[in-house]
């Protein structure tokens, strides 16, 4: 059995959920894509390649998981930037847990050292080499690095050195413990994390490494995207002037359109849009990351489907969305919960 010389490609994809589209739609990949990496060497035997062959395969069709992020959510226009990699002619996928290259784990990869920083959150970390940038990114930005990740038994589990490529991510989109700790970073600096359980995936399995988790993460660049819009000051609870429909929707026109057709539920609108909670965190924002979103309005949470019809082309709305319309209160992983609120830009209808 031989890798297939033109196999598809694989997206490795993060912990983006889409607040807009369906979970139940989309589908959670659960499965581990840590259990491959890409290799420019031919497997030299025919086991290996028979486990690369199958490794591949199931590893497409059950989409990804990547180390760095969570469940992660396919939307239909592939809304994140999910880093791709080609399995070109003569590329081997080998299974990291089969026998595949590895990187020795560090002494210290048990536990963090006495001379590791520690913040409030508990996660340690220790610069292996310092940078020569000045700056360093935001939650919301773009980032390009090399990591290795091993378990404190010493296991490597995932690794971008291995696979001779890095890796760029929105830092907003992963795992807590990356989040926070990237932001520590300069350009040009590499550093050794100790991420706790609570910060990575927890002590469950399934699949995916569990307990502390040690990283050494090198950072290459990072590309700023537009801060992230503040919380609304009636963002805690729906404002006696806000106009209520039979299914308890609540909205607020911030801003008249000029438009003067209404989308139906077949339509496919393109908008901008930014989400928080009651308590006024965000969860996502097409504005920070720079771009609109087009999708059929009827592909989206019922809140959506029914709030955006009230607008027509250049109004902006806010909407409060009850956990009925939205994802309820007890949510797929990843998604919200509770009663939602989005400012809703329509630029165009379809």
């Amino acid at each position: 059995v031989t890798v297939s010389k033109k196999p598809p490609e694989v997206s490795f994809l993060y912990f983006f959920p889409h607040p807009v589209v369906k979970m139940s739609s989309v589908g959670v990949a659960r499965s581990a894509c840590r259990a491959f990496s890409v290799s420019r060497n031919v497997a030299r035997s025919s086991r290996c390649q028979a486990k690369a062959a199958q490794t591949a395969q199931r590893s497409v069709q059950q989409l990804s998981y990547s180390s760095l992020g969570g469940a992660s959510s396919l939307t239909a226009r592939s809304i994140f930037r999910s880093p791709r990699t080609s399995l070109g002619s003569r590329m081997t996928v080998r299974a990291i847990f089969g026998g595949a290259s590895t990187i020795p784990p560090p002494a210290d990869v048990a536990e963090a050292p006495a001379d590791a920083e520690v913040t409030a959150t508990g996660l340690a970390s220790k610069v292996l080499q310092v940078g020569d940038g000045t700056d360093s990114p935001s939650a919301v930005d773009e980032v390009t690095v090399h990591y290795t990740g091993w378990t404190t038994d010493g296991k490597m589990f995932d690794s971008s050195v291995v696979r001779d490529q890095t890796i760029s991510f929105p830092l907003n989109g992963v795992i807590k413990g990356w989040t926070e700790g990237v932001q520590l970073m300069v350009v040009g600096e590499k550093r050794r994390f100790w991420i706790p359980a609570e910060m990575a995936y927890g002590n469950g399995g399934g699949g995916r490494p569990s307990g502390m988790l040690v990283f050494d993460v090198e950072l290459f660049s990072f590309k700023s995207k537009p801060k992230p819009p503040p919380a609304p000051e009636d963002v805690g609870g729906v404002p006696e002037d806000a106009d209520v429909t039979a299914s308890g929707l609540a909205s607020r026109m911030l801003s008249a359109g000029k438009g003067s057709v209404y989308p139906k539920p077949s339509d496919t609108v393109e908008v901008d849009y930014s989400g928080w909670t009651l308590d006024g965190s965000l969860f996502d924002s097409s504005i920070s990351r720079g771009e609109t979103i087009s999708f059929p309005l009827n592909g989206v949470i019922a809140g959506w489907t029914e709030g955006v019809q009230l607008m027509v082309e250049g109004e902006s709305r806010r909407f409060w969305i009850p956990a009925e319309l939205a994802y309820g209160t007890n949510p797929p992983r990843g998604a919200p919960a509770g009663m939602l609120v989005f400012d809703v830009v329509l630029h165009k209808i379809n």
